[in-house]
């Protein structure tokens, strides 16, 4: 198990929370004096003019453009967006001006997608963020995962899902970077990242599980989601050399666990510069 971390506050993009309080009618009151039917008429335009809360719009969007079905996993679960959300990815951009959109139907079909995995790519399209949002804990000054309670009716966050492909259980979000990185999610791709910093209590089979997955889907010169497994293995290293699963994975071997001595290499020359200034590397056998 892992204690929860936080960062300091930093720009994540905008949130787009709305509050309903300000608007929610209080008690009604006696008046020493009635009011005429004119005057009772006003008061009526006058709340039906006051400006309902609504969730702003991706910039440069207006909704008005065509919907698009997306028929998502070997179940092939329906979603629908604006043609113009969806262009803010150059994948979705790419299909909507090519030839794999179905004109007549307007839809775009993705089935080794997971519908978890979509429906999260959508909310962050439309709002900014996902599930479990980001909030800023103003007394420390730093970025949490928004927390559920269990006893007021509210469900657990959820952090993993089932790969159907791999038949393991993964880190969400980092199905979620590499997914954002198809579809050319820059901005999504840092959030996910910065979120997996975040999680608490995840197993050491399903880090390793994620890590390797990690490996396979991104690419070489895409280091940030690699080194973040590295680092938090070498953080926990008293954890996981205690793993079971972390011999059996080490026995398959694999570009990960060479990058992890790497890793681990570095780390104890940095950990030996910071206890002797004077620390150099050892000489070179003359030949």
């Amino acid at each position: 198990m892992f204690a929860r971390r936080t960062h300091h506050n930093e720009s994540f993009g905008k949130h787009y929370n709305s509050s309903f309080d300000k608007h929610r009618a209080g008690k009604a009151t006696s008046s020493k004096q009635k009011r005429s039917f004119r005057e009772a008429a006003a008061a009526v335009k006058k709340v039906d003019r006051v400006k309902k809360p609504e969730l702003s719009p991706p910039s440069g969007s207006t909704l008005t453009s065509a919907i698009i079905t997306i028929c998502v996993g070997p179940e092939q679960r329906l979603f629908a967006a604006h043609e113009d959300v969806l262009s803010h990815s150059p994948f979705f951009a790419a299909i909507c001006r090519g030839q794999f959109l179905e004109t007549a139907t307007k839809r775009v079909n993705l089935p080794e997608e997971l519908p978890e995995i979509f429906s999260s790519v959508l909310e962050y399209l439309y709002k900014g963020d996902y599930y479990p949002r980001l909030r800023h804990n103003k007394r420390r000054n730093t970025w949490e995962l928004e927390e559920t309670d269990a006893s007021n009716g509210k469900n657990t966050a959820e952090s993993t899902v089932f790969h159907q492909s791999s038949g393991q259980v993964l880190l969400k979000d980092t199905i979620l970077y590499c997914t954002a990185d198809r579809y050319g999610l820059d901005d999504l791709k840092r959030l996910a990242l910065r979120k997996q910093g975040l999680q608490s209590g995840i197993q050491c089979s399903t880090i390793l599980a994620s890590a390797r997955y990690a490996y396979a889907n991104t690419p070489d010169n895409d280091s940030k989601l690699r080194a973040h497994y590295l680092a938090l293995i070498i953080r926990s290293r008293s954890t996981f050399k205690r793993s079971g699963t972390m011999q059996m994975e080490m026995e398959k071997g694999g570009m990960m666990f060479f990058d992890l001595f790497v890793a681990i290499c570095n780390h104890m020359d940095d950990m030996a510069s910071a206890k002797s200034p004077l620390f150099t590397k050892s000489p070179r056998t003359p030949h």
